[in-house]
């Protein structure tokens, strides 16, 4: 677990600047709820006349006036694109810093197989992003209990499901990306994430292109969809999953006999 407990160290500034940013938003966001509650109604009337724009971010079918209504769309953006990008660098850099801080000559004379030092970086992965989602849960929780207000749990922990999964998924596929990359990745996971943010607003506004749902994580992190149906689209999940599975699969292939 030597290589594990580097990674961590290596990324504990990037992981702590990330997740207080993340956490700080959501409780800013949850703390003005009460004082926005009373004006909510008239928002919401307005949102739902606003036709595509609404449509792209599913503003018209979630009510404003209720904490799950606005929480989903305020609070699941800023969990939706910041714990994108995080798992996105993260994953995208994983692999391809060893070449580009030249540090691959040193790493891989010792006698560990390079199968160890994959599951090894993949696992700091897995426990930085599940680590930031957790500090944000808490903080998500603690927030409401401040203002009051009744946890609406179904919908609560099926969010933050959604969008820890989401992270997994990009995490993965970036974690692929970053075993074929010689130099830094981070500037292609970022625009990975920021696509995938993009293809799911065209998804809700065009129909013909709906198709897109199947390419992007975000298409099963819909706030509208998750508060209407009370539960996850498993269909998309399981497409999204494979995708970062696939990623994942394609980081052992190519590492494993990579000419470092």
């Amino acid at each position: 677990m030597t290589i594990v407990k580097h990674e961590l160290r290596q990324g504990k500034i990037s992981f702590l600047v990330w997740t207080l940013a993340i956490a700080f938003l959501l409780a800013v966001c949850v703390v003005l709820f009460p004082e926005m509650k009373g004006e909510m109604d008239g928002v919401t009337k307005i949102f739902s006349s606003m036709g595509s724009f609404t449509a792209a971010f599913g503003m018209d079918r979630l009510n404003f006036g209720t904490l799950i209504g606005y929480y989903a769309i305020e609070c699941g953006n800023v969990l939706g694109l910041g714990g994108a990008f995080y798992a996105a660098l993260t994953g995208a850099g994983m692999l391809s810093k060893e070449q580009r801080d030249r540090t691959a000559e040193f790493l891989f004379t010792h006698p560990v197989k390079r199968v160890r030092i994959i599951t090894e970086k993949l696992l700091a992965i897995l426990i930085q992003i599940t680590a930031m989602n957790l500090i944000i849960y808490i903080t998500a929780l603690v927030s409401i209990r401040m203002v009051g207000e009744t946890i609406p749990w179904t919908e609560f922990n099926l969010l933050h499901l959604a969008y820890y999964l989401l992270q997994l998924e990009l995490a993965g596929i970036c974690f692929g990306i970053s075993a074929f990359m010689k130099r830094g990745s981070a500037g292609a996971g970022m625009g990975l994430a920021a696509l995938t943010y993009f293809l799911a607003l065209i998804a809700n506004i065009a129909k013909p292109a709906s198709f897109l749902k199947y390419i992007t994580p975000f298409s099963y992190c819909s706030g509208a969809d998750i508060v209407s149906d009370r539960s996850l689209n498993t269909g998309l999940v399981a497409v999204g999953m494979a995708l970062g599975a696939a990623g994942i699969l394609a980081a052992y292939l190519n590492y494993s006999r990579k000419d470092l």
